[in-house]
């Protein structure tokens, strides 16, 4: 919970890791915050749901499309593509092999380390992508710029951004699409 104590088992107020002052959100930050959760929980749903219709695809395939159609000679290697994607290597594994049962993707061994493979976009794969972007295109904006000002949509990106960049993980962090 993130705007009130919680009692622990022995009756007192749960703290920090760091056994300082618990920060709670004050009441306009847990608003905030809220409104965020259900943002973010609603356009997930909204482009999963466009994109399963429209493409037979969840959101997440269709992200991992794009991102090996964006990639040199349309392949990746499936540990950068995890980690691009910010997915464990497992999860990875079973979207690709129902990517490859469509015939959307292919894997290859690579070939400057017999232990890794390549994710590589099919002909076919980058057609379906080029059938569903402009539904997806338009999902997306009629979901959030179609309802923005320009100035808002400088602003969330800057916004954005600025969550991104101080969430970057350090080096050597243990992180689940390295696993």
């Amino acid at each position: 919970m993130t705007d009130r104590p919680v009692e622990d088992t022995q009756g007192g107020t749960a703290r920090s890791l760091d056994d300082g002052p618990p920060r709670w959100l004050s009441d306009e930050e847990q608003a905030t915050w809220r409104a965020y959760m259900h943002a973010a929980t609603l356009l997930e749903d909204h482009l999963d749901r466009q994109l399963q219709r429209d493409a037979g695809m969840p959101h997440v395939y269709y992200g991992l499309l794009v991102q090996l159609s964006e990639a040199p000679r349309r392949r990746m290697r499936m540990t950068e593509l995890a980690q691009s994607a910010k997915i464990t290597r497992s999860r990875l594994s079973h979207a690709v092999a129902r990517l490859e049962k469509n015939g959307w993707v292919r894997r290859e061994e690579c070939p400057s380390d017999k232990r890794g493979q390549l994710a590589v976009l099919t002909d076919d794969g980058f057609a379906m992508l080029k059938k569903s972007a402009p539904g997806h295109a338009a999902a997306v904006r009629g979901a959030i710029f179609d309802r923005l000002t320009p100035e808002q949509v400088v602003q969330l990106g800057d916004i954005c951004r600025t969550i991104a960049n101080g969430l970057q993980p350090a080096t050597g962090a243990d992180l689940p699409w390295l696993r």
